[in-house]
């Protein structure tokens, strides 16, 4: 499956376009992890519990999205970003999305 931010992929011609393809999950901060947070935002630096736990959530959201766009039809997935929002105090969606396409 080939994934790309831009809106063509050099050296291939879309053929058909099967539409919105999506994919999210949603994480809850961990108690733990707060604690080692909340330290670190006293000391300063990186916070890399919680990048570690953001860049898990990409990487399963899109997942989901190629599954979704493999389902429609797709073999590639173009003009592909990231959406994140505040579900509740302690969770966040991660969203990825993009207009599934067939390329020759």
């Amino acid at each position: 499956m080939i994934i790309t931010t831009s809106s063509r992929v050099e050296g291939k011609t879309i053929v058909k376009t099967v539409g919105l393809v999506k994919g999210s999950t949603i994480r809850a901060r961990h108690l733990g992890k707060d604690i080692l947070a909340g330290l670190r935002g006293v000391v300063g630096g990186e916070i890399t519990e919680y990048t570690k736990m953001m860049a898990e959530a990409r990487e399963e959201a899109i997942q989901r999205m190629t599954e979704d766009a493999e389902k429609k039809g797709a073999n590639a997935v173009i003009s592909m970003r990231f959406s994140t929002s505040m579900i509740m105090q302690n969770a966040a969606e991660v969203l990825a999305y993009g207009t599934g396409v067939a390329l020759e």
